[in-house]
């Protein structure tokens, strides 16, 4: 995967915070803060999942499969 370079501003709090784990897990800071927003759009994923599952509703597995015109019974 190619990296960009990305200029961004940070309350001093958090950058202390990402100093103070990079010193302890011996990593580079742009690991550190690729990984944190890595797991937290992980977590936004599953919530907008959640937000449109409420507002478009949810389909069972067998109206799912029939919508595809795939036949379960001769895959099982």
């Amino acid at each position: 995967m190619k990296n960009i370079r990305l200029n961004v501003t940070l309350p001093a709090n958090i950058n202390e915070q990402i100093n103070e784990i990079s010193k302890e897990l011996n990593q580079k800071k742009s690991h550190i803060i690729a990984s944190a927003l890595e797991m937290y759009l992980d977590y936004i994923d599953i919530q907008i999942a959640k937000k449109r599952e409420n507002e478009e509703g949810s389909i069972d597995m067998e109206t799912f499969f029939k919508d595809l015109e795939i036949d379960v019974q001769d895959r099982v």
